[in-house]
């Protein structure tokens, strides 16, 4: 593997850390985004230098988060993950469903009877952030079914 092939996976990984997810969960989903079709675990766990176990565990992780798919192939006990088909639908869903939860806890600390008026300010701004930012991620979920120019298409 290239170099800068295996520095855009550890970039993945350490980026991954930073939204709450281990860092091999990360590099996992690096590997899967610049590799063609689907890896074994074995592969994955060869590729980047970690025990079969972690990549199980982690691989798993990232399939309940939709962000992966777990294939098999007739004949072979083996499992193999591949980038899910809707991972960027099922990731903007799972952001907007949490910041929805976030915003109705935003109108709870609203009502709290000791919130000054600096406490309100800072929840009003907020409350008007969140609700914003939902309206425009919801529009672009709802425009995702427009077809996109790929890199191929563009040149």
């Amino acid at each position: 593997m290239h170099p800068k092939t295996q520095q855009l996976i550890e970039r993945v990984g350490v980026l991954s850390e930073t939204e709450g997810l281990p860092r091999i969960a990360g590099r996992i989903f690096g590997l899967l985004l610049v590799t063609p079709g689907e890896c074994s675990l074995d592969d994955m766990a060869e590729t980047l230098g970690v025990s079969k176990a972690s990549i199980s565990t982690d691989a798993r992780r990232l399939e309940q988060y939709g962000i992966v798919v777990r294939t098999s192939r007739p004949g072979d006990r083996r499992d193999y993950y591949a980038i899910a088909p809707n991972a960027l639908r099922e990731s903007l869903e799972k952001k907007i469903r949490g910041m929805r939860l976030f915003l109705d806890i935003l109108r709870d600390a609203r009502e709290l009877p000791d919130a000054d008026a600096e406490v309100r300010d800072r929840i009003d701004e907020w409350e008007a952030w969140h609700v914003d930012a939902i309206e425009r991620m919801t529009t672009t979920l709802e425009n995702a079914t427009r077809p996109r120019v790929t890199s191929a298409r563009r040149r």
